[in-house]
């Protein structure tokens, strides 16, 4: 069978595992080749990490290692395209995307934003942003930079998409969505790691801007956490929420400073996480 069957029996099969709604982005898992961004084989897939020389064992539902050493991995497909999808990408749309890695997902997105749009990406390890930019020189609506992205002014953006653990939504990002702009990222604590990467699990959000910030709980996940964009002071309160499994009933992010109440669910000096609606 040709691999164009198997990568639309891949993409088939995203969509059974994620109820995503976007035509554009299941068409996208459909089109971009996942073997080009992960380099040549074998590979290491699945929790198991069962190595294979098959290029056909990548297009299925599973992780890929991209360092086995650092415990980096390309995600989960099925995951990876529910949190794409909650961001209701167009065409047209400027995206942020941290965390970029290898740069499979970031082609991902502006395979859906199209020519019209653009994909600002930037990736923090700098094997893994100079492969990115390699990656990805077929799509001049890219722009791959390498540093940390808690430092990263992206300019005005429709949507961002934060690919790493963090604490909070930094102020920085949300000032930087415009009215009905969204925001999808991963609140998470650590966990340890059988190599000692920066594991860690929590609960991906998505944010929108409207009069002020609504959010919602979109689903738990595990995933690579950011040692920059960590509020040591929220860890606690955050572990807290994801524990009581209070995320669910997330319905706004308050960037006014005022007491803490039983609406709070993650409460910080600079930022909270309500269960009030805006």
């Amino acid at each position: 069978m040709p691999i164009q069957d198997y990568r639309r029996l891949y993409a088939e099969e995203v969509r059974t595992a994620a109820p995503i709604t976007s035509h554009a982005l299941l068409t996208a898992f459909e089109k971009v080749p996942r073997e080009k961004f992960l380099g040549p084989g074998p590979w290491f897939a699945g929790s198991r990490e069962l190595e294979t020389n098959d290029v056909r064992d990548l297009y299925h539902d599973v992780t890929v290692a991209i360092d086995r050493e650092r415990g980096i991995n390309n995600g989960q497909p099925s995951a990876l395209a529910l949190w794409m999808d909650a961001l209701d990408l167009a065409p047209g749309d400027r995206v942020f995307h941290l965390g970029c890695g290898v740069g499979y997902y970031t082609a991902i997105l502006a395979e859906v934003v199209g020519g019209s749009g653009s994909v600002a990406a930037i990736e923090i390890e700098p094997d893994l942003a100079g492969r990115a930019r390699q990656n990805l020189l077929d799509y001049p609506n890219v722009t791959v930079h390498e540093g940390d992205g808690a430092l990263f002014d992206p300019g005005v953006c429709d949507a961002i998409f934060i690919n790493a653990g963090v604490t909070h939504p930094q102020a920085r990002w949300l000032e930087q969505l415009p009215g009905y702009g969204r925001m999808v990222l991963p609140l998470t604590t650590p966990v340890p790691t059988k190599r000692g990467g920066r594991g860690g699990q929590g609960a991906v959000i998505r944010i929108v801007r409207q009069r002020g910030f609504s959010a919602e709980f979109i689903s738990y996940a595990v995933i690579y956490s950011s040692s920059s964009m960590r509020d040591p002071l929220l860890e606690a309160p955050l572990a807290k929420a994801l524990e009581r499994k209070a995320l669910p009933r997330l319905r706004s992010v308050l960037l006014e400073k005022h007491e803490e109440t039983d609406t709070c669910l993650v409460h910080g000096a600079d930022v909270c996480l309500s269960s009030a609606q805006i």
